[in-house]
This record gives structure tokens, C-alpha cells and sequence, in this order.
């Protein structure tokens, strides 16, 4: 089976799972309707983009025990995030919950404008994205989902899904490594790379890729 059906299994099923802790502990609150409006929203956001822009390498075949144990139970620790936040009956302060759900909306942003810009473009030519979100950071798509998790684990009010989350930033950077290594093949990737960063926007791209000169 291809490894997006067991990540598309996990998407699927998190709007139910969220759905039963509600109803599980009691809990009707703003904190886990917000919750549930931001994940629920991101996985009708995702199955979208798997119909209009797949990732490629989602499309990878691997034997049903290996995708079960190696994709489909490792996702379902994020579901940690929502259990510690209705089981617990978290409350947040208005202004707590106006900062997540900007991060929510600017890391929604870059993650599937991100994805997009890179399948269309590499679908009319293949070579080297340096323009658009791609001018400043290598991955702005990582950038996008690490801030959608990060206000997840926020709205969750523990240390815990930051764990988690820190256990899958780890693998991030790891796919981040290996496509520079794949990218270096080009002659105007070591350019690139001197006026981006892997994962968050250098300020001073704009003034001609070198960093400001030391003091």
C-alpha cells in the first residue's frame, strides 16, 4: 500500500478521535471546539491537497505491517496534543488563544502554498526553486507544518506534544538534509544555499544573499 493511504488513515480518523474525548470527558469548551476547528479544518485542507498536488514521495509502496508500525502508530502520538487538553479541561486566556490560532493560519499558509508552488513548478520544468516562499528558506512547507503543530501543542498546555513534536522536527531535518544533498547536483545550488536558510527566513536575503558583516 502506499505510504499516503496510512497517513490519510490517521487524518481521516483524527476528527472522530477528537469528537469521542469531547464527549468521553464531558468537554463542550471553546479550548476543544478550537482544537478540533483547527486540526479538522487541516485534514480536509490535506486530503485536498493529496487529490490536487500529492507528494511524491508519499506515493512510495511499503507492506501493510511496515506502513501500520512505522506510519500510521507514530501519527497517532499527536493525538496526544487534543487528549491532554479535553481530558484536563485546559482554559486559556483570550489573547492565548488569538496567538494560536495566528500561527495556526500563518503556518497553514506557508505549508500548502509552499507544497503547491513546488509541484507546479517542477511539473512544468525540473531544476532549482529559489523564488516565491522559496527565496528566503529551503523548506518553507517543514516551516508551515512545524508552526501548525506548534499551536497544537500550545493549545495543549503541556510539555508533552512538544516532545513529540521535537521527535518529528528531528526527522524533518533529516528529509531537509538529504534534499540539499540531492539538490547540490546543481551548479547554482552553492549560490542558493549561501542566500537561504534550511528551515527559517534569513532578513538579509533581500541585500544580496550575504549576512551582515561582523562587528
Amino acid at each position: 500500500m502506499k505510504i499516503a493511504t496510512f497517513i490519510n488513515t490517521h487524518k481521516i480518523l483524527v476528527t472522530p478521535s477528537v469528537l469521542a474525548m469531547m464527549w468521553a470527558f464531558d468537554n463542550w469548551s471553546v479550548e476543544a471546539f478550537l482544537y478540533l476547528a483547527l486540526h479538522g479544518t487541516y485534514t480536509v485542507l490535506w486530503l485536498i491537497k493529496h487529490l490536487l498536488y500529492p507528494d511524491r514521495s508519499f506515493a512510495e509502496r511499503v507492506p501493510v505491517g511496515i506502513g501500520i508500525a512505522f506510519v500510521f502508530v507514530p501519527l497517532q502520538a499527536y493525538l496526544l496534543a487534543p487528549y491532554l487538553l479535553i481530558s484536563r479541561h485546559v482554559r486559556h486566556a483570550p489573547y492565548v488563544l488569538g496567538a494560536i490560532v495566528s500561527m495556526y493560519i500563518l503556518g497553514v499558509f506557508l505549508h500548502y502554498v509552499g507544497d503547491a508552488q513546488k509541484y507546479y513548478m517542477l511539473r512544468e520544468r525540473r531544476g532549482l526553486i529559489t523564488d516565491g516562499l522559496y527565496s528566503r528558506t529551503r523548506n518553507p512547507n517543514y516551516l508551515g507544518e512545524l508552526l501548525i503543530y506548534l499551536s497544537y501543542a500550545a493549545l495543549s498546555a503541556h510539555w508533552l506534544p512538544f516532545v513529540v513534536l521535537g521527535g518529528w522536527v528531528t526527522s524533518f531535518f533529516v528529509r531537509m538534509s538529504r534534499k540539499d544533498k540531492s539538490l547540490s547536483r546543481y551548479a547554482e545550488f552553492a549560490d542558493y544555499r549561501r542566500r537561504s536558510s534550511l528551515l527559517l527566513p534569513l532578513p538579509w536575503t533581500r541585500r544580496g544573499g550575504s549576512p551582515p558583516p561582523a562587528p
